[in-house]
């Protein structure tokens, strides 16, 4: 239909030359691959803030304004899609995370739990798309995403440690059974979200007698 049609480079490109070329002969993406990647990841986060699982890959063509071959050289499959939404939305979260741990906030661990609340209640709908993915409830980051957010919110605990707002013996694990019991709540609409954290973020307060 267009020139859009090479998004990967044409074939006849110079591989490392000048300044569209990376070391050790890598082409850098393009910058309209990058733009068309942003602007169906914007479109499907926000169809499936709307719909859930309810979401197919012609809906993200239409909503982004790209034809289906856009879409299938970034996500050949609805599930590379959908995991890479849940990245684009945890990647979000670790950027926040990493802001407290650079000197954001008195009560970093708090405002790490009340961010992802914030996030999962905004964005049921992806949850739900995760969850239907992936078969088990819940929709935690993987991989690489997992492992960088454990660092950051290791630092949010030293942090709040420090600033007396965390009890010496709390760790990262029970941040994220925090972060958990949330994600739970939200998921299932059992109650809100903000009172379980109220009370349950009371049991990672120093103790008078500590």
């Amino acid at each position: 239909m267009s020139t859009r049609s090479t998004e990967g480079g044409t074939p006849g490109g110079a591989a490392g030359s000048g300044a569209g070329g990376a070391p050790g002969g890598e082409r850098r993406p393009r910058a309209d691959v990058a733009r068309n990647r942003a602007r169906l990841l914007a479109a499907a986060r926000d169809l499936f803030a709307e719909r859930g699982e309810q979401v197919g890959l012609p809906d993200v063509a239409r909503a982004a304004g790209v034809g289906m071959g856009t879409v299938y050289r970034h996500f050949p499959t609805l599930a590379d899609l959908v995991e890479a939404a849940a990245e684009d939305r945890f990647a979000g979260i670790l950027a926040h995370a990493r802001a407290l741990a650079d000197g954001g906030g008195q009560d970093p661990v708090l405002d790490y739990l009340r961010h992802v609340g914030e996030v999962l209640e905004a964005d049921r709908g992806l949850s739900a798309a995760i969850e239907a993915l992936r078969g088990t409830p819940g929709s935690a980051p993987l991989g690489r995403t997992r492992a960088e957010l454990e660092e950051a919110v290791g630092v949010l605990v030293d942090r709040s440690r420090r600033l007396g707002t965390l009890r010496p013996d709390a760790t990262v694990a029970d941040v994220h059974l925090l972060a958990g019991a949330i994600s739970a709540t939200v998921r299932t609409g059992s109650g809100p979200w903000r009172r379980l954290l109220d009370l349950t973020v009371q049991g990672l307060r120093p103790r008078p007698d500590a």
